[in-house]
């Protein structure tokens, strides 16, 4: 991406449909010009095939790194498995961990995520949407469950750094999600929209401050709930007030902001709707992920051409590929990362 022409790209980032492109996608690609794309396991057979999808995404584009985005955060979500990649555990289980060994977490998680940029750096594949810093409260809704770290926002706030360092140590970039927080959601946005009635102030001294610990990070992703002390009305991926009096505002971040997918059934009205209200609330980037085409050319028809400040939020994350990612050896990395979760 860096030192790329990004003036005529669009603000979204689309999926695709299988695992190699169709003479269909790649003319709509090249017309469109999404700033990205977006994998997942439907997409995904074998290493040599992976990478030559992901180069072929780059190729309709006309842009040799353009950014290509995977849902790699360990657990239930990744979407490179075991055999021919790395199984690692999810977060909230080094989030337990540190509550009787910090240090052991600490380096576990390290190792786990260097392993799993390991992967990423051999499919070439450059953003990592991880991690998750919504708090794994009691009433967190299984969609998150795990996935999130712990409930104290000072250990999320710690170990989401760790998992953020070495993702850009590995020249790629991580994106903070769901801001400001999910962990208060008793429903699967995948399935309906969650309302959360706690105090704004409440929300501020615990579910927002990993955000706001972490704030200098690229890239971030915003949640599909109503925060009804904030907005009674729109999630927060549609909603001006979350978007710039906390996540621009409170939170302090000034990266580039994506939708989750527009897809999920927490948003009303059609695609174009969802899109149009998300960017006309802040947002820079919208996220469609089911990489159906028809779906797809009804969402960038309304989404703009990329805007100044989102170029400069793109040109600051871009640095992160400006130094040479140190090797990693995964071979001792995995055997270290054993050892330590052998002692438990």
């Amino acid at each position: 991406m860096s030192g790329a022409d990004l003036s005529n790209c669009r603000t979204v980032i689309f999926g695709c449909e299988g695992t190699k492109l169709s003479s269909a996608e790649k003319k709509f690609f090249k017309a469109e010009q999404p700033l990205g794309f977006i994998l997942f396991a439907r997409n995904v057979e074998n290493p040599k095939q992976l990478k030559k999808l992901v180069k072929s995404l780059r190729t309709a584009v006309g842009r040799p790194d353009a950014p290509v985005l995977i849902d790699q955060e360990g657990g239930r979500v990744q979407r490179l498995r075991a055999p021919d990649w790395f199984e690692a555990k999810p977060l909230g289980y080094f989030g337990a961990l540190y509550e009787t060994d910090p240090d052991r977490a600490i380096e576990a998680l390290r190792l786990t995520t260097r392993l799993i940029a390991a992967d990423l750096q051999a499919a070439d594949i450059t953003v990592n949407c991880t991690p998750c810093l919504d708090l794994h409260l009691p009433e967190t809704v299984d969609a998150i469950g795990d996935r999130a770290l712990a409930a104290d926002p000072q250990v999320v706030a710690r170990l989401g750094a760790v998992v953020a360092e070495e993702m850009l140590t590995a020249g790629i970039i991580p994106v903070v999600k769901h801001m400001p927080g999910h962990g208060r959601a008793t429903v699967d946005s995948h399935k309906a929209l969650p309302h959360v009635s706690t105090k704004a102030t409440e929300l501020q001294e615990a579910d927002f401050a990993p955000f706001k610990a972490l704030s200098l990070l690229p890239w971030g992703m915003t949640s599909h709930i109503v925060f009804e002390d904030i907005d009674a009305e729109a999630p927060a991926t549609q909603s001006r007030a979350v978007i710039d009096g906390v996540i621009r505002g409170i939170i302090g971040f000034d990266g580039l902001l994506l939708t989750d997918d527009l897809n999920m059934e927490a948003l009303s009205g059609d695609l174009a709707e969802r899109a149009q209200a998300a960017l006309a609330a802040g947002v820079d980037i919208v996220l469609h992920c089911s990489g159906k085409l028809e779906e797809m050319k009804a969402v960038a028809e309304v989404c703009p051409k990329l805007g100044d400040k989102a170029l400069a939020r793109i040109d600051l994350g871009n640095r992160v590929f400006e130094h040479t990612p140190p090797p990693i050896d995964t071979k001792a990395d995995k055997a270290r990362l054993d050892e330590l979760l052998s002692t438990e």
